[in-house]
């Protein structure tokens, strides 16, 4: 089972990082693990193209550091006041998403933890924002927060597809759950929802082939969860349909907490990205907070 010795939450003091800071210093409780606060200063001449070397940086960028330091730090007394945990601040100059996975990799971090959206420019928009584009460097898992964390996740849904990635996606959600309700989801696949709908227009009946299908996945998933410690006491689910709609349609209903999914950002061309994959569509609409694994970087 993962354990979180070390977790890296990046703030920028906007509200919706608060929320991103206050589930990592709860998880940090729950794992008694070391919370690392990252801020990181963009410099007012660093473009989207430019990449400065340290003694590049104006005077007025090593001030602005220092205040956005102090400012750190009374946030990492609060947090220690308030849950008990050992927490350390730190302060970067650079571009977000780059200085965040340098500092993860350099501290050996096991979990990231983002919020949703932050204080983003124009251009964050237009590129992406900076928890989304920490997908494709992020050395770790990485934890997109969008609900506040009043309490640990009392529902946790597991998304497997079956790929090296599925166990851990398993055991991440049972850790993080922590003891509450874990749900193992399997979509059939936008192929099948094309051949469903086929079928439909055509008055054709899919009802044996689309019940052998669902055995077999339920078949693939009882032997996955067999391997893995706590795996019996997984609920089961295996739904036909388009993957991300399945997925957050099954988060509605259910009242998820968080989702724990493999993220597949590295390998794929700039189309992929552009048009979007299952992780990164997911992580865009859903409802709840979502855990996204990278295949051989699974902590």
């Amino acid at each position: 089972m993962p354990r979180f010795r070390c977790i890296v939450a990046a703030t920028d003091f906007s509200a919706f990082s608060e929320l991103a800071v206050q589930r990592a210093a709860l998880i940090a409780q729950q794992h008694d693990a070391e919370l690392h606060l990252l801020h990181v200063v963009r410099p007012l001449d660093l473009y989207p193209s430019l990449t400065l070397a340290p003694e590049e940086f104006s005077q007025h960028d090593q001030d602005l550091q220092q205040t956005e330091q102090d400012r750190l730090d009374a946030l990492a007394a609060a947090l220690i006041n308030q849950f008990g945990i050992r927490v350390i601040a730190a302060t970067r100059l650079g571009r977000a998403h780059t200085e965040i996975a340098a500092y993860a990799q350099a501290v050996s971090a096991d979990l990231m933890v983002a919020g949703v959206r932050g204080e983003n420019t124009l251009m964050d928009l237009l590129l992406g924002s900076t928890a989304l584009r920490l997908l494709r460097v992020a050395p770790c898992p990485v934890l997109i927060v969008r609900n506040p964390a009043h309490e640990p996740y009392r529902r946790v849904l597991a998304v497997v597809d079956f790929s090296p990635v599925s166990e851990a996606v398993v055991t991440h959600a049972l850790s993080l759950a922590d003891g509450a309700k874990v749900e193992t989801l399997h979509v059939l696949g936008s192929e099948v929802e094309q051949r469903l709908r086929k079928a439909k227009l055509a008055q054709v009946d899919v009802t044996d082939w689309l019940a052998r299908l669902r055995t077999e996945a339920e078949k693939k998933l009882e032997a996955l969860l067999a391997t893995i410690e706590g795996g019996a006491a997984v609920g089961r689910l295996v739904e036909p349909g388009f993957a991300p709609a399945a997925i957050c349609q099954c988060i509605k209903e259910s009242r998820t907490g968080l989702v724990v999914l493999g993220r597949h950002g590295h390998g794929v061309g700039l189309q992929d990205w552009m048009l979007g994959s299952v992780s990164k569509d997911v992580a865009f609409a859903a409802e709840c907070d979502v855990l996204l694994i990278s295949p051989g970087k699974q902590a």
